[in-house]
């Protein structure tokens, strides 16, 4: 998968989220979030040399959450190339501290409109079946579950585990999934 066009994308601003291109600034941040116990739990093994060579280096498919001026976490939309099968998959990891706001749902809900926009009509996820919280906030945004990707993850230690594929289509929302409610 790549993403169909070769500059990077303009900022997208929701009510609290901003998603935008990486900078050299954001390298520092993102490893440390990536650290956090809770995030790295999902996200395993990565140091400054592979967030810089994976986040910071492709900002054509990394995108950075940004709140109130904060980096908050990253994510990934991965485009296809295939006309027939106009699908993105997406991956994003929030901060510990950032949770708990709708963040995450928000920043799927910016890049899903743009997506859409741009004529995608299928976009994918497929967290870890273990992962519950991350599941319910997909399910509330409309992802439906699809079935389960057995084997999927290789863990620390070598154990595998299972991820659920999940989608949400244009037909589910043709403009893209509703914001968040904001209190």
């Amino acid at each position: 998968m790549s993403d169909a066009s070769s500059t990077t994308k303009a900022p997208l601003v929701g009510p609290l989220v901003t998603l935008r291109a990486p900078q050299s600034s954001d390298l520092a941040p993102l490893t440390a979030i990536l650290a956090e116990p809770e995030v790295s739990l999902w996200w395993v093994g990565y140091n400054p040399e592979r967030v810089q060579a994976e986040f910071i280096d492709e900002p054509e498919i990394s995108r950075i959450i940004e709140v109130e001026g904060e980096c908050a976490g990253a994510m990934f939309v991965l485009r296809g190339d295939d006309p027939e099968y106009p699908t993105t998959v997406m991956h994003l990891f929030i901060g510990t501290r950032f949770r708990g706001r709708r963040i995450g749902e928000e920043a799927l809900a910016l890049a899903i409109r743009s997506e859409f926009a741009d004529g995608i009509t299928r976009v994918t996820l497929d967290p870890n079946a273990n992962n519950a919280g991350a599941i319910r906030s997909y399910e509330r945004l409309g992802f439906q579950r699809i079935g389960i990707l057995r084997d999927y993850q290789v863990r620390p230690g070598g154990h595998l585990e299972d991820a659920l594929f999940m989608d949400l289509t244009r037909s589910d929302f043709p403009q893209g999934p509703p914001m968040p409610p904001r209190d």
